[in-house]
Parts: structure tokens; sequence; C-alpha cells
């Protein structure tokens, strides 16, 4: 495994729990942003070269934007919104920290992080377009126009709050003790 993680919610989950040093937080959470954004205009690209397809047109289609209220898929409100984001980023950042934890059987963790963030997309797609993952949201609002990234705020404090809630309280769920972070990236997942 490369270690490598694409998300700031996980990156600053991951560092409250001990397994990131906080000293490679910044230097990844502009990567990813970065890196989303890149992939949100190459995207963005392929959606306006179909035929008779206006860049106004995928912009107002909302371009696979996170979203509450009349932006929401289900025209969920913002707290049901933000109840969901933030749940969901910390049951998705408890899967990442239990599957990769010293005691899990090895090898399994793509396995689990990749069915968890499945359901955690099935479950939350109705109602937020699902986030947990602020580079994702942002990589996608920046081509949404002004109701996007008018709501983007959302997308970025609820992963955050559900992941630094999950690095905070894993210790506490499953008695796993860390008292430095690991030794090297390679390590992390």
């Amino acid at each position: 495994m490369s270690g490598g993680h694409f998300n700031p919610a996980v990156t600053i989950g991951l560092a409250v729990a001990k397994r990131f040093d906080w000293k490679g937080v910044l230097p990844y959470i502009v990567t990813q942003i970065v890196a989303a954004s890149v992939a949100g205009a190459v995207l963005f690209g392929i959606a306006v070269g179909k035929a008779d397809t206006t860049a106004a047109a995928v912009s107002e289609s909302g371009f696979a934007s996170n979203g509450y209220g009349d932006r929401s898929p289900g025209e969920y409100g913002l707290l049901a919104c933000l109840i969901i984001e933030v749940v969901l980023t910390a049951v998705f950042v408890y899967i990442i920290l239990g599957a990769t934890d010293d005691r899990a059987p090895k090898g399994f963790a793509p396995i689990a992080i990749g069915l968890g963030l499945t359901i955690i997309h099935l479950a939350s797609i109705p109602v937020t377009n699902t986030s947990v993952n602020p580079a994702r949201s942002m990589g996608v609002a920046w081509f949404a126009g002004a109701g996007a990234i008018s709501q983007l705020w959302l997308f970025i404090i609820a992963p955050i709050a559900g992941a630094a809630i999950a690095g905070v309280t894993y210790t506490a769920i499953t008695g796993a003790k860390r008292s430095e972070v690991d030794e090297g990236v390679a390590n992390n997942p």
C-alpha cells in the first residue's frame, strides 16, 4: 500500500488520531485540493465537449456539486445535510482507522475502505451528493457556479468535524493507544 490519502478530512482525522504527522498535513491538503481542482477541470472539459452542450449549461446542471436546500438532490435542509456529512465522514474515518489498525488483518484495508465508501455514497448521494471529502467538493464547485461556491463552506467544515471526532474518539472506543506518530508515510493509510 502506498499510504496515500486523497481527502483533507482523512488527513486531519489521521493526524488527530496520531497516525499522521501534523507537519505533513498542510502540504497534503494543498496537494489534494490542487489535484481535485485539476481533475474537476478535466471533467468539465469533457462535459462541455459533448455535442450541443455549453459551459453555462454544464455549470447550471450543478456539475455533481454538493448542496443543501434547493441544491440538495432530495431538497434536504441545512441541518440534515450537516448531520449526514459529519456522521458519515466520522464513519469513514473510523473504517480507515480500524482497517489500518496494527491489530487488523493485513491486506484487507482496501476492501473495507472501498466498500465502506460505497455504502456511504449510496446513503448520502440523495441528501448532499456526498462529500465526505472537502477536496472533492471544491474540485467541482469551481465549475458549478456561485450557488455551489456559496454552499461550499458546509462541505469543508462538516467533513473536517466528522474526521476530527473519529480521530479523537477512536482510541476511547477501541482501546488503541498511540503515544507517538508512526515513522514514515508508507505505513499510514
